[in-house]
């Protein structure tokens, strides 16, 4: 009889992956991501131990979507006060600040719990080419 195997926390090993998003559609980007980060690309994924890996995606303000996504498509956030809900297109986002809109896209894959948040800072995005992540050597995702 075979057993499964569940890793613990301190027998995961992490790599460092990098991204070019340049021309790339944001959805399959974001859910590609999102499954490397979560570790499920791995042959001994375990759900509730963080074995994912980290990602690095360069060149953000390059990266499109399908359709007329950048007028319809919106962005809620509320401010808690009457009448604080706020709007952004995602025409809007991609002008001020590209690397939210692709951190947004990503962390909305992933869980919403306590393993979610600390997978969240596992990745890192940057609007132009460059990167200084160097030392750790990241290997590039096809």
């Amino acid at each position: 009889m075979r057993q499964t195997t569940m890793l613990k926390a301190e027998e995961v090993k992490k790599d460092w992956y990098v991204i070019d998003a340049a021309g790339q559609n944001l959805g399959r980007l974001a859910s590609k991501v999102a499954s490397v980060i979560r570790g499920k690309h791995k042959a001994n994924y375990t759900p509730n131990v963080d074995c994912g890996d980290y990602v690095i995606i360069l060149n953000a303000a390059k990266i499109v979507y399908t359709g007329d996504q950048e007028n319809k498509k919106v962005y809620y956030h509320h401010t808690m006060y009457p009448g604080g809900l706020k709007k952004r297109s995602i025409g809007l986002m991609k002008r001020e600040n590209p690397v939210e809109l692709v951190e947004k896209a990503v962390h909305g894959m992933l869980p919403h719990t306590k393993l979610g948040d600390k997978m969240r800072k596992h990745l890192y995005v940057y609007e132009g080419s460059e990167h200084p992540h160097t030392a750790q050597k990241p290997m590039e995702l096809k």
